[in-house]
């Protein structure tokens, strides 16, 4: 079997999306110290993912992997990877300034800034393991 960096990012975003799950269904039943790890290794995976996406496309030289989808498939395919493209940009200062906020016991701050720093970071966890699938896996 062949090592793949495209796999690898997929299973990081994949781990990123289980601890974001756990993270939130940690803080839901009052576990402040699960959720606060939890969140804290989504980080370290959405993080290590972004340096091996970078070295990938470094490798490549920046070129782009076509999909091969057709019909219907092109539309869901490409307003996934647009949408997914678009709030990965926005993300990662949404994530520090909720970290910060937490990090400097602004609870309920960090609350507000979570409910809409969650849901995206979620999204682009799992919508870049389904663009790897559509990309690597079923077309």
């Amino acid at each position: 079997m062949e090592f793949s960096l495209p796999a690898l990012n997929a299973a990081l975003n994949g781990s990123a999306a289980i601890c974001l799950t756990a993270g939130f269904a940690f803080i839901r039943k009052g576990n402040q110290r699960a959720h606060r790890n939890l969140m804290v290794t989504a980080l370290i995976f959405s993080a290590v993912f972004l340096f091996f996406y970078v070295l990938d496309k470094y490798l490549k030289g920046g070129v782009h992997t076509e999909f091969g989808g057709e019909g219907y498939w092109r539309p869901i395919y490409y307003v996934m990877l647009i949408t997914h493209v678009i709030l990965a940009m926005v993300i990662l200062p949404l994530i520090f300034r909720t970290l910060y906020l937490a990090i400097k016991g602004r609870f309920d701050a960090h609350r507000k800034w979570a409910r809409v720093t969650y849901p995206i970071w979620y999204y682009v966890s799992v919508t870049g393991v389904l663009i790897y699938f559509f990309l690597y896996q079923w077309f």
